[in-house]
């Protein structure tokens, strides 16, 4: 019962680590697409190029994040 209860543990622990780096990389992507049809008027374009770095941020944050393990 040990090994199954670890076996468990490890997998609930990785798919832990994998939901936050997946969410992060979801909304980044959302945020840069926003931020995308924000700039193509002319009265949105600077929350437009905020928005789309804060995605591009998000994005390059969810794939380079270490480990918190």
């Amino acid at each position: 019962m040990k090994r199954l209860s670890s076996l468990v543990h490890d997998a609930a622990d990785a798919v832990g680590r994998v939901f936050g780096r997946l969410a992060a990389l979801i909304i980044g992507f959302i945020l840069m697409v926003a931020g995308l049809g924000m700039t193509a008027t002319v009265v949105m374009l600077p929350a437009g190029i905020v928005l789309g770095l804060l995605g591009v941020g998000m994005v390059v944050a969810g794939m380079f994040a270490r480990d918190s393990a």
